[in-house]
């Protein structure tokens, strides 16, 4: 029997939703369904399928996938979710349906790399015209509003610089003029942040981040507000033909049961690295929502429930390609590369500069983007001191 409903505290809806042993044989996980093609045994049936219900083609949904779904809108209080291929599928997947040629389209200053290119290339292509706004920017963004603008993309906290937005004033604006609120929450996932509750319409996540959570699997999830903008999305995704790969959901229903308990340890053990990086003195700024002196803190405070493990800070003073190579290189614990969420810390440099428009930032200026996993915290210090030690040696 489904449990769907049953219960509302996040723990238990990530431990049971989505699940269905009475239907699995008593088999405790959904299994994976590998599918294309489904026989249907009479015509009656083959030509009379409800629409975005059951299974029909493989590439449609299979049972693995609904039961992702089931749990993930069931945890955020979507009406329904729609898994991809990919968190980059999300944000397309999540955006395209309320756009057509002449349409205009507000996109936060610091968005995701990929959504910018996405707006610049893409949209740009097929007569979508793309402004991008100051991440604080509120209520003010009324004086971006035109008669077209049909979409507007916020992402809190902002990709590599991490402004917190004031999400309840600019979807009060934008639904004023009868645009789509569309809303990037991979950092703070619905345990951390309630979307639908601040007029959000739209939610896309990288579920590759956080709800896989072990950096072994590429998926994206969009949750829907109702129906209306479900049957928008699905028949988007529908149309582009995009699919998530049931062992990639498997993957990512096996991670999600799991993440309230490594969510709050990220929490944890990121606070303690923040909070130790600014008493370094070659540390400028540390940029964590959580911390006041974090852009757009108070709406941290007022409306998120935790933080997660992905922040960034700044050194003092300009250093060359040379010492940065010298801490980095040196990590023992920190890995390079890219994507974050999953149980190892990593750390990269980035250059906000060569993407920011709106609100300029000093080309010069680095940040280091730093994930904490779920390594000892003493151990993740002593990494990123020595690392710090050594940017200095024969500076």
């Amino acid at each position: 029997m489904s449990k769907k409903g049953k219960f509302s505290k996040p723990d238990t809806i990530l431990a049971v939703a989505g699940r269905d042993p009475d239907n699995n044989f008593g088999i405790v996980n959904p299994p994976v369904y590998h599918a294309s093609t489904i026989l249907f045994p009479t015509v009656e049936k083959l030509n009379h399928r409800v629409p975005f219900e059951g299974v029909s083609y493989g590439r449609n949904g299979t049972p693995t996938q609904f039961a992702l779904e089931e749990a993930f809108a069931e945890l955020e209080g979507a009406h329904r979710c729609v898994a991809v291929q990919s968190g980059l599928a999300a944000v397309t997947g999540g955006i395209t349906g309320f756009l057509k040629a002449g349409d205009h389209m507000l996109v936060t200053d610091s968005a995701y790399g990929p959504t910018r290119k996405y707006a610049n290339t893409f949209l740009q292509r097929f007569g979508v015209e793309t402004t991008y706004y100051d991440p604080l920017i509120g209520a003010g963004i009324a004086n971006l509003m035109r008669p077209n603008t049909k979409v507007v993309f916020v992402e809190s906290p902002g990709s590599q610089t991490f402004e917190v937005q004031d999400i309840p004033a600019i979807a009060a604006v934008a639904h004023k003029s009868g645009a789509t609120v569309v809303m990037d929450n991979t950092w703070a996932t619905p345990l951390f942040f309630r979307p639908f509750d601040k007029g959000v319409d739209v939610v896309v996540h990288a579920a590759t981040k956080y709800v896989v959570g072990h950096s072994d699997a590429m998926l994206g999830l969009i949750n829907c507000r109702d129906r209306a903008t479900f049957e928008t999305v699905k028949n988007t995704c529908m149309t582009l033909g995009f699919h998530a790969a049931p062992d990639d959901v498997y993957l990512c229903l096996r991670g999600l049961r799991s993440m309230g308990v490594r969510l709050r340890q990220h929490e944890k053990s990121g606070l303690d690295i923040a909070r130790w990086l600014k008493t370094r003195p070659e540390v400028d700024k540390v940029l964590h929502p959580a911390l006041p002196d974090c852009p757009g803190h108070a709406h941290f405070k007022r409306d998120f429930r935790g933080s997660s493990g992905l922040f960034a800070f700044t050194l003092k003073g300009e250093w060359s390609d040379e010492a940065e190579a010298r801490m980095l290189d040196g990590l023992g614990i920190f890995g390079m590369g890219y994507s974050w969420g999953g149980y190892e810390s990593l750390m990269i440099p980035a250059h906000p500069g060569q993407f920011r428009t709106a609100v300029p930032w000093n080309e010069r200026t680095r940040i280091y983007r730093v994930h904490i996993g779920l390594e000892d915290v003493e151990d993740l210090r002593q990494d990123l001191a020595d690392g710090l030690d050594r940017l200095k040696a024969n500076a």
